[in-house]
């Protein structure tokens, strides 16, 4: 390694940290109506502050930046294994499993809405139960995706096949959702929702879901990361270096399915951002996985708390979907890239 790229990739460690600490105090600070710094000191002496600031925008800002990070982490892992700077988090079959699984749990909510009214039960008891169950329904259905990738692809032999597998899973399970959702019309209103991504729900119980996630799967994916560097040798050169390519690519998309499926469980689908972080940070600080894994975390977390910010204050006191934003400010740059490089 030279001395210049250990030192741009010094430059990019401390810039990350100072812009989360930056974007963490303007996540404290953006409201209802919009952001500002004095209206957060005046906020911090008045008796509501350990309701709006410690049990409010405190866990939705952190939240935000464990999505983000979880998804870049994902997003690199992707890249890496299948050794395509296009591919994210979503590619074989999580997106349309969770989406799936919330469908279900909005269909059945609906339903028992219906039956709980002339039995007692109170609206607030059905959105309780409705939350936790749309936490647990996307988890598992992300996951259950990702299996019947693995299933249909006969494992991860053959990274050709586990891509097509991905492919068909998504189409199939996104195509099971919208039959459910002809049936249940009630469900399609919670499932554009989820879609375009929130994280308006955050609490510190999801902050800690999220902080599990993201120290089991981030350990996995660097300690594999050797073998990673391998891989985009080749697979012939990365057998020939006795890299065990099923067992690793295994421990990979397990690593990358639970990352994916924690963040798609507590915020819904956000797009683009575990597909611009590792590009990023490639372009700023060319580096082996175990640097750019990790790094790339750290600039998913900033690139989707910057964007709660916005969400929260660009059209303030309406809100954006965060969703909405990460895919605009995401697709902008691909596109830029993109043409900067055919002028080139």
């Amino acid at each position: 390694m030279s001395e210049h790229d250990a030192r741009r990739r010094s430059q990019l460690a401390w810039g990350l940290l100072l812009l989360t600490a930056v974007l963490l105090a303007a996540g404290l600070a953006a409201g209802s109506e919009g952001w500002s710094l004095r209206d957060l000191a005046a906020l911090l002496q008045s008796p509501d502050a350990a309701l709006i600031v410690g049990e409010i925008r405190a866990p939705r800002t952190l939240g935000a930046w464990l999505v983000g990070a979880l998804l870049g982490l994902a997003g690199a892992v992707a890249q890496g294994l299948f050794r395509n700077p296009l591919a994210d988090p979503y590619l074989l079959g999580s997106a349309s499993g969770a989406s799936l699984g919330v469908v279900l749990v909005l269909a059945a909510a609906s339903l028992a809405a219906g039956q709980g009214q002339g039995q007692g039960m109170s609206m607030a008891t059905l959105d309780a139960l409705q939350r936790v169950g749309l936490v647990g329904a996307a988890f598992a259905g992300a996951l259950l995706g990702v299996g019947l990738t693995l299933l249909m692809g006969r494992g991860t032999q053959h990274t050709l096949r586990l891509l097509l597998a991905g492919v068909v899973v998504g189409v199939m399970l996104s195509a099971v959702g919208d039959m459910v959702t002809t049936m249940a019309p009630d469900a399609l209103r919670g499932k554009q929702a989820f879609l375009l991504g929130s994280t308006g729900f955050l609490s510190w119980g999801s902050c800690m879901a999220l902080a599990l996630g993201l120290l089991v799967a981030a350990p996995v994916a660097w300690r594999l990361s050797r073998l990673l560097d391998a891989l985009s040798l080749g697979e012939d050169s990365a057998r020939s270096l006795g890299v065990a390519l099923p067992r690793v690519r295994l421990a990979l998309v397990v690593a990358m399915a639970l990352a994916t499926g924690v963040a798609v469980s507590q915020a819904g689908l956000i797009g683009f951002v575990g597909l611009v972080a590792p590009h990023l940070v490639r372009r700023f600080a060319p580096s082996p996985h175990g640097y750019s894994l990790l790094a790339s975390a750290g600039m998913g977390g900033c690139l989707l708390l910057l964007s709660d910010v916005l969400a929260r204050s660009v059209l303030a006191p309406v809100e954006v979907p965060v969703g909405v934003l990460t895919a605009v400010l995401g697709g902008s740059y691909l596109l830029w890239l993109l043409h900067r490089r055919g002028l080139s």
